[in-house]
């Protein structure tokens, strides 16, 4: 591997711990359990999981590593995923399903996808952003005001 090889990962997994911060960012603000060092770790570790696989120059390599990656992310978000027994209401669901999706953006960073990675970073830090803002509230207790009346009638 020749040494611009390198510092094109480099940069690529810079870019991956850039957007997967930017994502964390929003959560470690809100005080969640997983902020900015757990986004931005599964994001670079996706990229860079990728990356190597790129560099094994087998074509079935990266397109496994891929797939375990998903899987590995998915028993990560699973870990994460509880149910809370004084509400009956699970907990944790945001956060896996994010963190998911963060590493799909490592994955996309490590394929040189950057535009797919940038878009996909920001779709999902709107998301994340979307439950603060004050017409989304009323819409969503609207629902559940609904649904709680839905669910008693007889």
């Amino acid at each position: 591997m020749d040494i611009n090889n390198e510092l094109n990962i480099v940069l690529k997994l810079l870019i991956a711990f850039i957007l997967g911060g930017a994502i964390g960012y929003d959560r470690e603000r809100d005080g969640k359990s997983a902020g900015i060092r757990t986004y931005a770790a599964v994001c670079l570790g996706a990229s860079l999981f990728t990356d190597i696989g790129e560099n094994l120059h087998d074509l079935s390599s990266t397109s496994r590593i891929i797939a375990y990656i998903i899987s590995g992310i998915g028993f990560l978000g699973g870990g994460i995923i509880f149910k809370d027994s004084s509400n009956n209401r699970s907990q944790g669901l945001t956060t896996a399903a994010t963190i998911w999706c963060t590493a799909g953006v490592g994955v996309a960073v490590g394929m040189n996808m950057f535009i797919t990675a940038v878009v996909s970073a920001a779709a999902v830090y709107f998301l994340l952003a979307l439950h603060k803002q004050a017409w989304y509230i009323r819409w969503k207790n609207k629902i559940r005001e609904n649904r709680y009346v839905d669910d008693n009638d007889d």
